[in-house]
């Protein structure tokens, strides 16, 4: 979901966020949170640390996660190290990365019984990076 200013807002590598963070814009984190993190678009820098859920339209996640994710539109690169389940529509890993949890798509999260989830149209994408 891209915002109509085009602005976003940075945590720097020298800032520790001790609480929840709820952001109507873009947010770009080199630093570290010990919170949940909800936005319309996370980028998280490769020494940067999450300590919570993330829940977001699309993420590009490069640094340390301890929590579930929730993210429609998921890009986990190879520096990445992520210790929680996440649940996503399309999901990109590069090679490399470390993710310590279950994936499932963001429609299984709905309480459908399963017979109902595999019948469904249109499958989650899934690609690896290399």
């Amino acid at each position: 979901m891209a915002n109509p200013g085009g602005t976003f807002s940075v945590i720097g590598p020298d800032v520790t966020i001790r609480g929840d963070i709820e952001a109507s814009v873009d947010l770009h984190v080199d630093g570290k949170v010990i919170g949940n993190i909800e936005c319309a678009s996370l980028v998280q820098g490769e020494s940067s640390r999450v300590e919570g859920e993330i829940k977001a339209e699309s993420a590009r996640l490069s640094g340390e996660v301890k929590g579930t994710i929730e993210v429609r539109n998921l890009v986990v690169l190879k520096s990445a190290q992520i210790e929680g389940d996440v649940s996503y529509d399309t999901l990109t890993i590069e090679q490399g990365a470390s993710v310590d949890g279950r994936f499932a798509p963001l429609r299984a999260k709905a309480s459908k019984p399963a017979a109902e989830d595999k019948k469904a149209e249109g499958q989650p994408g899934l690609s690896l990076a290399g």
